[in-house]
């Protein structure tokens, strides 16, 4: 298997026009994203046409899905052959080509969603984790098959809610790198909002409610850690950089936490959470479906991580999660369609392709399908969506909601109300129904998939 992954990654790097053509390089769950120093050395069709490569994305960096695993042992291979080809430096070659990438695809909204997405997505392992041990704990727990006072679901609870008591100091580290300040200063940022000692303050008039602005207020104070204590360094000595720095960007950062980021943070953490109550108890499943139905399109945008600061005050707010189970509903269309198109084609390349995909579909890792399968397709990445729409309405009228944070499909099952788990299921299995039916009866003809020849 090393081989083939070898081959693969020695192939990616030959169309990619060489080892000298490689400004930078990384990886996520699923891509392999690498900038190019001469976009036009790089051989995008023969890319696509790799056994192994479920698709390629163009936005900011050139984002070669190769699915979940198989990206790691593919990007540890291409790392060593960069590595091997000596006389590159990624870390210069890829500050000569910052200021290009800024201007490209830089509108302030999507520069903001993908500077939040930055921050998050380090965090996804250890949230999948926590989230997983915490749903399967309570989910036990209430169907009375263990002790709700057993040892055993104590330590579960322990291991897997601790994250979620801590997060603030993870995310304000996250942000503190991602905007150029420290990152244990950014550590404090979220101590100073979660610190339970913040109840014995009083201002004008009122105690202050430790992690009040939750993981917006959190933001807040990181981010404006980091520029003060940007701003104060270029003014202090550089012997006396170790000790006044720090001291001032803590105290200035401190009061102005409690005087303003947290009750801005509180308000706004507020405000999205009665606005997406709103609108799902009064757009019922017309708006579940309008939210299920519209998010694949930000997923292939490389945007709906950026949502996962909205889910977590959801949870932090009101004790569950409503709008993730709906927005889970994008990839069971996904698969749904996925399985029509299987059924319908007859082109053995396009039926590998779906084969190997859709396993991470149903395990909630939709970008192989999306980039390999039903976006290049063009119609039946619209009824995929349609069919998650019909899921999402679905998931909008029981109101199932999620205990915590973690991959869709499948695996979500373990995270909603112990009660709504069938219901969940139903859900998830009518948003592959609708997905196979619009996408069978209106989304593919054979003679689209030419590319699968």
């Amino acid at each position: 298997m090393s081989g083939e992954n070898q081959a693969l990654a020695k192939q990616i790097l030959k169309y990619l026009g060489g080892a000298e053509n490689v400004v930078s390089y990384t990886h996520c769950m699923t891509r392999l994203r690498v900038t190019p120093k001469d976009g036009m050395l790089v051989n995008k069709q023969e890319i696509k046409k790799l056994e192994g490569v479920l698709g390629l994305v163009e936005e900011e960096t050139l984002q070669i899905i190769l699915g979940p695993g198989k990206v790691n042992k593919v990007t540890e291979e291409f790392g060593i052959l960069i590595k091997n080809a000596g006389g590159i430096n990624l870390e210069e070659r890829a500050a000569q080509k910052k200021s290009e990438l800024k201007q490209k695809n830089a509108t302030p909204f999507k520069l903001l969603l993908r500077r939040i997405a930055s921050i998050f997505i380090p965090l996804i392992p250890a949230l999948v984790a926590s989230g997983l041990i915490t749903g399967v704990t309570k989910a036990v727990v209430q169907a009375g098959w263990l002790p709700a006072d057993s040892q055993i679901a104590s330590i579960l609870t322990v291991i897997g809610s601790g994250l979620f008591a801590y997060l603030g100091i993870l995310v304000g580290i996250n942000a503190a790198k991602e905007f150029g300040g420290s990152p244990a200063l950014g550590g404090l940022a979220g101590i100073l909002i979660i610190n339970p000692a913040v109840a014995g303050i009083k201002l004008f008039g009122e105690e202050l409610l430790p992690g009040r602005g939750g993981l917006i207020g959190v933001l807040f104070a990181a981010i404006f850690m980091a520029i003060v204590e940007k701003r104060i360094r270029r003014v202090v000595p550089q012997s006396l950089d170790i000790i006044i720095t720090p001291t001032i960007t803590l105290l200035i950062t401190g009061i102005v936490t409690y005087l303003v980021f947290m009750p801005i943070g509180g308000f706004i953490s507020d405000g999205i959470t009665k606005g997406l109550l709103s609108v799902l108890d009064m757009g019922g499943i017309f708006a579940g479906f309008v939210l299920g139905a519209t998010f694949l399109p930000l997923v292939v945008t490389g945007l709906h991580q950026g949502l996962t600061p909205v889910h977590l005050e959801l949870i932090n707010s009101i004790g569950d999660d409503p709008l993730l189970p709906i927005l889970a509903m994008g990839g069971a269309g996904q698969v749904g369609a996925a399985f029509a198109i299987y059924v319908k084609t007859k082109k053995p390349r396009l039926k590998r392709a779906i084969g190997g995909a859709l396993p991470s579909g149903m395990l909630g890792i939709g970008e192989p399908l999306i980039f390999g399968v039903t976006l290049p397709l063009g119609r039946p990445f619209l009824t995929a969506c349609l069919g998650a729409g019909v899921g999402g309405a679905f998931q909008a009228f029981f109101k199932i909601a999620t205990v915590a944070v973690g991959v869709s499909g499948l695996p979500l099952t373990f995270l909603v109300h112990a009660h709504q788990i069938l219901l969940y299921l139903l859900g998830l299995l009518i948003a592959y129904a609708a997905g196979f039916i619009f996408t069978y009866l209106f989304g593919f003809k054979d003679e689209m998939a030419s590319e699968f020849e």
